[in-house]
C-alpha cells in the first residue's frame, strides 16, 4: 500500500518500528504485492490504499473513502471485496516481511541521475519506497559505493549498508499522481544492472528526524 512520509522515526532491531508489519496475505498465505515469487503473490490494486499510523495502531484508507483500523473486526471482508478476491490482514509473525534487509535506504543523488536519465518522467521517490531518503550532493548512485560501510544518523542510530536494492516493476506502476512508466524500470535495468538504493541494517537503535546529519563512516 502506499505510505506516509514521517517527521521522525524510531529504529530498532527489527528496522523503522511499524514498517510493514502487517501484509495483506492471500489463501495460500503468500503477501500481497506487484511480483509473484515463492513468498510473494501479485495483487493488483493494493497501490489505491494508504496506510497509515494513528497513535501507532496501523489504519487503512480505502480508494472509495473509508478508513478502517487492522483492530477492526470487518476488515478482512472489506479488503477481500475491494480486492476482488480473498484476502486478511495479518501482523507478523515467525517469518519477516521485508524483501531482503530491515531498511531501505535511497539518496537525491540517485534521484539526480535517473531525472537527468529521463527528462521529462516523474522519477518520484515514492515509486521506490525507501525508509530514508537521504540528501546528498552530485548526481550518481552515490549509495552503490557504501556497501559493507555504516552511517551514523543524528544521535544514536548506526546502520551498516549491507547490498544494493534490486528493482521489479513495482517500480513503474501508477500511484497517486504518478502515471505508471515502463520505462524506469528498464533504466535501470539496462544501465544500473536492476539496482538502485541500498539496504541496510540496524547496528546502534533510535530516533530519527527529517535534518539529522548523516555521516558515511
Amino acid at each position: 500500500m502506499l505510505g506516509e512520509a514521517c517527521a521522525s522515526l524510531r529504529v530498532d532491531a527489527r528496522g523503522i518500528e511499524g514498517d510493514r508489519l502487517y501484509a495483506v496475505r492471500d489463501t495460500e498465505g503468500k503477501l500481497g504485492s506487484g511480483k509473484n515469487t515463492r513468498r510473494l503473490r501479485r495483487i493488483d490494486g493494493l497501490f489505491g490504499f494508504r496506510a497509515t499510523s494513528v497513535d501507532g495502531v496501523p489504519s487503512v484508507a480505502f480508494p472509495d473513502g473509508p478508513t478502517m483500523s487492522v483492530r477492526d473486526a470487518g476488515i478482512h471482508a472489506a479488503l477481500s471485496m475491494a480486492l476482488g478476491q480473498p484476502v486478511t490482514l495479518d501482523r507478523e509473525s515467525e517469518l519477516p516481511h521485508f524483501d531482503s534487509a530491515p531498511v531501505h535506504i535511497l539518496t537525491t543523488a540517485s534521484l539526480a541521475w535517473l531525472r537527468q536519465a529521463l527528462p521529462g518522467v516523474l522519477a518520484d521517490e515514492r515509486r521506490f519506497r525507501p525508509n530514508l531518503l537521504l540528501a546528498a550532493e552530485g548526481s550518481g548512485p552515490v549509495e552503490q559505493q557504501w556497501t559493507g560501510r555504516t552511517l551514523r544518523i543524528g544521535e544514536h542510530v548506526k546502520l551498516r549498508i549491507t547490498e544494493p536494492t534490486e528493482r521489479c516493476r513495482m517500480v513503474t506502476l501508477s500511484q497517486s499522481e504518478l502515471p505508471e512508466d515502463a520505462g524506469i524500470l528498464r533504466e535501470i535495468a539496462q544501465r544500473l544492472d536492476a539496482q538502485f538504493g541500498v539496504y541496510a541494517e540496524v547496528l546502534a537503535p533510535g530516533e530519527v528526524r527529517v535534518g539529522d546529519p548523516v555521516l558515511v563512516t
